[in-house]
């Protein structure tokens, strides 16, 4: 951001010569108040940034770019997410035929003893 305040130094030069001042020291004065002004300038344009956070605003375009970026990290969440519920779907899935695999052995096991047991093959 800049404050350009416009000021003529050949025309202050001008009006300090015709009033009666020497061309060089005219030209110095001109010189010398130009830079004055161009500071005093600088220093309001930071003030100005200072009391407003000029530097801490967000235009339309970095609004929109945060934007994109949380509906892809949204998509990414989502996808992220459904891959979480497929695994435990397919761990479900294991774990029901781990526990009937494992309760058709042990009533096996158990019919085998109890047929064992009750033809009195000891």
């Amino acid at each position: 951001m800049s404050l350009a305040i416009p000021f003529d130094t050949l025309e202050f030069a001008s009006d300090l010569i015709d009033g009666g001042v020497p061309e060089p020291q005219a030209k110095a004065i001109a010189k010398t108040v130009s830079k004055a002004q161009q500071k005093n300038n600088a220093e309001i344009v930071e003030q100005i940034k200072h009391d407003y956070r000029l530097d801490d605003v967000a235009t339309k375009r970095d609004i929109k770019e945060l934007e994109l970026k949380i509906e892809l990290v949204k998509a990414d969440l989502q996808r992220d997410i459904e891959s979480v519920r497929k695994e435990i779907s397919d761990s479900r899935t294991d774990l029901i035929k781990w526990f009937v695999g494992t309760a058709f052995a042990i009533a096996s096991i158990g019919f085998m003893l109890a047929r064992f047991f009750t033809n009195g093959a000891l």
